[in-house]
């Protein structure tokens, strides 16, 4: 097409992130990143070495291929998933027009799917039995291991994991009577908070939390610094962990057959692809982090405390909190308003 400068997918995908680099969160940029993978995986497979060649039929035929879950070589995905990567494509097309390499009308040729009330809300959650069990596990078998303490502070604090990615030694008090994490708003040092200054806070933990992250400092942790001469909580052979190595932890130790227990989806675990760890996202029993917050949530609103203070701790509206976190049934919440009505 004329006017059009050529450019492959890989290398406008990389040009797209680093423009966005200054605008948006390190999370949602690695969320921008894996969903443009996706792309360029269909551009590869597809031969198409040039955005110039993008067409509004290669548009629609992106759209089917990942709707089926890549061309059928993984489960099909939701219309509010699909959504998603729909409209992060759309962002990367009005960019990739900017810098010459597609009309500035392709992106209009990228049709959203309608999400109807409430299906922009994800259903799955670490339900808090569930991470209970996983924990007694991890306490007992790989006590004061990275993998034990990602789960405990995020199930104790309910933190993003983020959040936890950022703390470092400093910002942890394990001494007296009251322990606890600070959690400190750092762009430039690559550890931002989701809502920037306005997150930083302190969060209580308890004692025995306190003694677990303590061993965890003085045994398994490696004695590593950050780039910008940081020492990390968390921390791995090479510095501070990547939020995607964290999310990674949380998929594997949330498979029901990692910790020996029954499969609940009836899959032989000789030939299930999520036995591998490279896979274990794949697993319908895995969860992510969003999931382990969200199942904090409910089981601090189960328990009946007030919605504000879990707003504070959690660093989240009331109302998202309701919407996004909050997995109690209706029923459930009706039988807990109960108590405080005394003519029910």
């Amino acid at each position: 097409m004329s006017g059009l400068d050529p450019l492959d997918p890989e290398t406008a995908v990389e040009m797209y992130l680093e423009a966005r680099r200054d605008e948006i969160s390190a999370d949602t940029l690695q969320s921008h990143r894996y969903r443009l993978d996706a792309f360029v995986q269909w551009c590869a497979e597809n031969d198409i070495e040039n955005l110039n060649e993008l067409g509004g039929r290669d548009l629609y035929e992106y759209r089917i291929w990942r709707r089926e879950g890549d061309g059928g070589n993984r489960e099909p995905i939701a219309a509010v998933t699909l959504r998603g990567q729909l409209s992060t494509l759309r962002a990367f097309l009005r960019f990739a027009a900017d810098v010459d390499a597609v009309p500035s009308s392709l992106r209009e040729k990228v049709p959203l799917p309608t999400v109807s009330g409430g299906e922009d809300v994800s259903n799955t959650t670490l339900e808090p039995e569930r991470a209970e069990t996983i924990l007694d596990y991890l306490e007992r078998y790989e006590y004061a291991g990275r993998s034990h303490v990602t789960l405990l502070l995020m199930w104790h604090t309910g933190a993003r994991i983020g959040a936890l990615r950022g703390l470092n030694l400093a910002d942890v008090s394990l001494e007296g009577n009251d322990p606890g994490l600070q959690f400190v708003h750092r762009p430039g040092e690559e550890c931002p908070l989701k809502n920037k200054a306005k997150g930083e806070r302190w969060n209580a933990i308890s004692p025995r939390v306190a003694r677990t992250l303590q061993d965890y400092v003085d045994g398994p942790r490696h004695d590593v610094v950050d780039d910008y001469g940081r020492e990390p909580l968390l921390t791995t052979t090479h510095g501070r962990p990547h939020t995607s190595t964290l999310r990674d932890t949380l998929y594997t130790i949330t498979r029901p057959c990692w910790r020996g227990a029954p499969c609940p989806h009836d899959r032989n675990p000789d030939e299930c692809e999520a036995t591998d760890v490279a896979r274990a996202s794949n697993c319908p029993s895995s969860r992510s982090p969003h999931d382990v917050r969200s199942g904090r949530v409910t089981a601090y609103r189960r328990e009946d405390v007030p919605r504000r203070i879990v707003s504070d701790r959690l660093d989240a509206s009331e109302g998202i909190l309701d919407k996004h976190y909050d997995r109690r049934g209706a029923r459930e919440k009706s039988e807990q308003r109960r108590d405080y009505l005394p003519d029910l």
